[in-house]
């Protein structure tokens, strides 16, 4: 076993471990007391989460906690630059704070969620949490995740247990319907497995829109079964750093029609256009992911 840490005091603008991680950005990290998007579970402390990512030698666990002033890290590899890349670690929050409008409500979100980090999760498993988040509570799409990890994951040995990565497209594609339903995805089944196939067949990879300008890539994304144009914005804020993306989701909308009126102008792509102009234009994600994480916690 390997062994690290990070000095938060590095990081720019700091780090808020929990926030970043609880904040309905991401369905690939788990908490290893069990209690992940548990509403009554006390916020801060030093919980440890954990993920599994993929090396050239096969899937690897990371579990990381955050204490006394450090992100302290165990896994089977140099856990360093993983977390560096999937939390963000060098993006300068007091610059991007800086680049997005002077607004009361903004400024109460940074304040109480000082430190959160826009993720960078993987691709595939970013595009297949986000097909499922259809109409569900955080809660519900974190624990799908983990019914497809467990019954379609890779295992992988660390510490004298035994994790499961998250599916390959692969595995994934090779899943009935039926067996989909009885994991809980109900309607969303067929469209986890069409998609799945699409990648593992090569007829296309959400990672292939990293190139391409904004609203192409979120174009891009909808030949996907079952992703429309916010499953797409939150795939390219969340893992493919479109950090401009404003997801259109049931509680943008609500801030939207209660704190910004005049950004409501009937289609999504005009509506996104304007609440990004809203938030600030190239952070604008940021911005959202803030206010989305204030309002959903009871902020006002």
């Amino acid at each position: 076993m390997e062994r690290g840490e990070i000095p938060v005091a590095s990081l720019p603008g700091g780090f808020d471990l929990q926030s970043t991680v609880e904040s309905g950005q991401s369905y690939l990290w788990n908490r290893e007391d069990g209690r992940m998007y548990e509403t009554d579970a006390p916020y801060g402390g030093s919980a440890w989460y954990w993920t599994a990512v993929r090396t050239g030698d096969g899937p690897a666990v990371i579990r990381t906690r955050q204490v006394e002033g450090r992100l302290e890290w165990e896994s089977n590899v140099d856990a360093t630059p993983h977390l560096r890349r999937l939390l963000r670690l060098g993006d300068d929050l007091a610059a991007i704070r800086a680049a997005t409008p002077d607004d009361p409500l903004l400024a109460r979100a940074y304040d109480a969620y000082e430190g959160m980090r826009i993720v960078r999760d993987p691709p595939f498993g970013a595009l297949i949490s986000f097909i499922c988040s259809a109409q569900m509570r955080v809660a519900r799409i974190h624990g799908m995740q983990r019914e497809l990890a467990r019954a379609f994951g890779d295992p992988v040995a660390f510490d004298g247990r035994t994790y499961r990565a998250f599916p390959t497209p692969e595995r994934l594609a090779e899943a009935t319907e039926t067996q989909l339903r009885d994991l809980g995805l109900g309607y969303r089944a067929p469209y986890v497995r069409d998609t799945a196939a699409m990648v593992a067949e090569g007829e296309a990879d959400p990672a292939d829109a990293r190139g391409m300008a904004y609203e192409s890539a979120r174009e891009y994304l909808t030949r996907f079964v079952g992703v429309g144009q916010k499953v797409a914005d939150c795939v390219l804020l969340f893992s493919l750093g479109f950090l401009q993306a404003v997801p259109l989701d049931t509680w943008i909308r609500k801030t939207i029609a209660e704190y910004y009126p005049d950004c409501d102008r009937g289609s999504y792509a005009e509506t996104s256009r304007a609440i990004r102009d809203q938030f600030g234009g190239e952070y604008a994600g940021y911005a959202q992911t803030y206010v989305f994480h204030y309002l959903r916690n009871g902020g006002e």
